[in-house]
C-alpha cells in the first residue's frame, strides 16, 4: 500500500490542484488510498493545519506565483520583438542614406534640376548661333551608279499563279514596311496583289484602310509591269469563300522568312489554293533578299507609296505655313519627334519627376492597354535600367536643353511631330521658354481643317512624316518605325540623312551630374552633332541588309541608283512641295 501511494505520488501530475480524497476501504482502488497518505506525509510534518487546508493552500500560491511568471513572460514575448521592430525602423529610417546603396550614375531622372541650376548661363550664353543653313557640312556625294536591269515581268510563267491577301498590322510605317513586303512576296510568287487590308489595333486604334492613307490609282500605275494589283477578289472567288476573307486559307510565315520557303513551300500551295492569305504580314520578309527584290521595295516605298488626296493637300498647307513662320532662319526649320504621350510614357516604365500621381496614372494606361503584361511575376520593371540603357523617352525638356547646347538659339523654328504630349501645360514649359517659336499641327491649322484629322492616328501621322521630310534638321527621340523610314527616306532624297539621333546613355550621365557647368555641357552636345553630321552619311560597314541595318532606314544600292541625290534640303523639300503641288492641281 505504501510502495503504491509513492509511486502515484511521483507519476501523478500536480494537475491534481491539491484537492484531497477520503479514505476508502476498497484495496482496488490505489489512487483512493494512497492520495490522503500523501498529502498527510508531506504537508503534516511542516504546517499545522488540516491536511486538505494545507494541500490547497499550498497549491493556490503555487499557481498563482506561476500565472504571474507566465504573464510576465508573456509581456516580455510581445514586447522585446516590437521594440526590435521599432529599433529598426528608426534606424533604417533616419540612417536609410548609409545602408542604402546610392543609384546608379544616369539612373535618376534630375533633368529639371540640372536646368534651373544650368538657366542663368543658357540666357547669358553670347556664343553665335547656329545657322540652319550650315548644319551639315558641304561634302560631295559619292556618284551613284545606274540601276540594275531589273525584269520588270517574271518570266517562265504563262499566267499569274494566284492571288495573294496580306493584313498589314500596327501604325503607320509598320504597315509601309509590310506593303513593301508584299510587293516583293507577290513578284516573287507571280502572285497578284490584292490592295493590303489594314487590322484595326487596340493602341492605334485607326480604322482607315489603305485607300484612306495612299492613293491607290497612283499606287497601281508606278507597280504596273512588276506587280499587278487589283482592289478585291474576282466574283467567283468571293462567292466561294462566302465574301468572308476570313474564310481564305491563312498561310503561316515566320517573320524574317527566307526567299526559298516563299519559293519551295508557299508557292505550291498557291498554285492549288488560288487564293491564299498571310496574316500578319509584319516583318514576314527577310532583309538580306537578291537585288531584284530590294529594288522592288525601293520603288514601292519611295515612289509607289504617295499619301492620298486630302492627306497631302493638308500636308502642303502645312509646310508652306511652317516655311512662313520661318523666316528668321530663311524659311528653314528643326522637326523633332517627341515620343512623350502617356502610352510610350507607360509603355517605357521608366520615371520621371511626376511622382504618385504619375506612378497612378502610368500603372493605369498600362493596364488599360496591355491588360496584365507589366504585373506579371516574369515582368520585371527597372526604371533606373531602362534609363541607363537609353531606353527612356527624352522629355520636352531634355531634348530644348540638347538643341540649345548644339548652337541652336531661341530664334529656331521648331515643328513637334507628336501626338498628345503626357501632362503637356507642365512638361512642355521648359522647352518654350528655350524656344518660344514651336508649332504643331494644331498651332498651324485651324479647327476646321484638323477636324477629318481627329481620332485617325495614322492619318495624323501622315501629317507629321510630310512635315519631317520636309525640314532642315530631323530630330528622333525614341526608336521605331517613324524614324526609321524617315532617315531612310531623307537619306533617299538628300544623300544625307540630316538627323540627330541623341546618344541617350551619355546624355543621361550629364544630366544627373548637379555641378556640371553649361560650357562642359554644351561642348558635349557640340561633339555630338559633329558625330551626327559623320554618321548621316555613312553607309553601313555591314554591306548586306539586315535586321539591325533594315533596307528602309539604310537605303541600299538599288535604291539610291534611280534617284538623283543632292545636297540642298532647300532643293529638295522644293521638290515635295512641287510633287504636292502637282497631286493638288490633279485633283482640281
Amino acid at each position: 500500500m505504501k510502495t503504491i501511494g509513492t509511486y502515484l505520488h511521483i507519476s501523478l501530475p500536480k494537475s491534481i490542484n491539491g484537492y484531497s480524497s477520503k479514505s476508502s476501504t476498497s484495496p482496488s482502488s490505489p489512487t483512493a488510498i494512497s492520495l490522503p497518505h500523501i498529502h498527510n506525509k508531506t504537508c503534516s510534518s511542516s504546517i499545522n493545519r488540516p491536511p486538505s487546508f494545507r494541500s490547497k493552500s499550498f497549491n493556490n500560491n503555487n499557481n498563482l506565483f506561476v500565472n504571474i511568471l507566465l504573464r510576465r513572460n508573456f509581456r516580455l514575448l510581445l514586447v522585446i520583438p516590437l521594440f526590435y521592430i521599432s529599433v529598426l525602423f528608426i534606424c533604417f529610417g533616419v540612417f536609410s542614406p548609409i545602408f542604402r546603396s546610392p543609384p546608379l550614375p544616369g539612373s535618376v531622372y534630375r533633368s529639371p534640376e540640372i536646368f534651373n541650376n544650368l538657366w542663368p548661363q543658357i540666357q547669358s550664353d553670347n556664343a553665335s548661333a547656329i545657322q540652319l543653313s550650315s548644319v551639315w557640312s558641304d561634302r560631295r556625294l559619292t556618284e551613284q551608279k545606274p540601276c540594275l536591269n531589273i525584269t520588270r515581268k517574271r518570266t517562265g510563267f504563262a499566267e499569274p499563279s494566284g492571288y495573294l491577301i496580306v493584313e498589314a498590322n500596327g501604325g503607320l510605317n509598320q504597315q509601309r514596311s509590310s506593303i513593301c513586303n508584299a510587293v516583293a512576296v507577290a513578284w516573287l510568287l507571280n502572285a497578284i496583289l490584292v490592295i493590303p487590308q489594314f487590322n484595326l489595333h487596340n493602341i492605334w486604334k485607326d480604322p482607315s484602310q489603305f485607300g484612306d492613307i495612299y492613293d491607290e490609282n497612283h499606287f497601281k500605275e508606278i507597280l504596273e509591269g512588276y506587280v499587278t494589283v487589283v482592289r478585291k477578289l474576282p466574283e467567283d472567288l468571293l462567292e466561294k469563300y462566302e465574301y468572308n476573307i476570313s474564310n481564305v486559307l491563312n498561310v503561316g510565315v515566320r517573320a524574317w522568312t527566307r526567299v526559298s520557303y516563299y519559293q519551295q513551300e508557299v508557292y505550291p500551295i498557291l498554285l492549288k489554293e488560288r487564293v491564299i492569305r498571310i496574316a500578319p504580314f509584319a516583318n514576314r520578309l527577310a532583309m538580306e533578299v537578291p537585288p531584284s527584290i530590294q529594288f522592288l521595295r525601293c520603288l514601292t516605298n519611295y515612289k509607289a507609296l504617295r499619301f492620298s488626296d486630302p492627306i497631302a493637300t493638308i500636308a502642303k498647307t502645312l509646310v508652306d505655313r511652317m516655311i512662313e513662320k520661318s523666316s528668321k532662319t530663311s524659311g528653314k526649320y528643326v522637326s523633332v519627334h517627341l515620343r512623350f504621350e502617356e502610352d510610350m510614357v507607360a509603355f517605357s516604365c521608366c520615371v520621371y519627376d511626376g511622382g504618385a500621381i504619375e506612378k497612378f496614372e502610368m500603372d493605369f494606361a498600362r493596364e488599360k492597354g496591355w491588360g496584365d503584361k507589366f504585373t506579371r511575376k516574369e515582368y520585371i520593371i527597372k526604371p533606373g535600367q531602362n534609363r541607363i540603357s537609353g531606353r527612356c523617352p527624352l522629355t520636352p525638356l531634355e531634348v530644348g536643353m540638347m538643341l540649345r547646347g548644339m548652337g541652336f538659339d531661341s530664334n529656331t523654328s521648331i515643328y513637334l511631330a507628336s501626338g498628345k504630349i503626357y501632362q503637356a501645360k507642365r512638361n512642355l514649359a521648359p522647352l518654350l521658354k528655350m524656344f518660344p517659336m514651336v508649332q504643331t499641327k494644331e498651332s498651324l491649322l485651324a479647327p476646321d481643317e484638323l477636324a477629318s484629322f481627329e481620332g485617325y492616328s495614322s492619318r495624323l501621322a501622315a501629317l507629321d512624316y510630310t512635315m519631317c521630310l520636309s525640314s532642315e534638321v530631323f530630330v528622333t527621340t525614341q526608336g521605331g518605325n517613324f524614324p526609321h523610314f524617315l532617315i531612310g527616306h531623307r537619306r533617299f532624297l538628300y544623300g544625307h540623312a540630316k538627323t540627330i539621333k541623341p546618344d541617350k546613355r551619355k546624355l543621361v550621365l550629364l544630366l544627373q551630374d548637379t555641378t556640371i557647368s553649361w560650357e562642359t555641357f554644351k561642348n558635349q552636345m557640340e561633339k555630338m552633332l559633329l558625330k551626327n553630321d559623320v554618321e548621316g552619311r555613312m553607309v553601313p560597314k555591314v554591306m548586306k541588309a539586315s535586321r539591325h541595318y533594315p533596307i528602309f532606314m539604310y537605303p541600299s544600292q538599288e535604291c539610291m541608283c534611280f534617284q538623283g541625290s543632292t545636297n540642298s534640303t532647300r532643293e529638295s523639300t522644293h521638290t515635295i512641295t512641287s510633287a504636292l503641288d502637282q497631286q493638288h492641281k490633279t485633283m482640281t
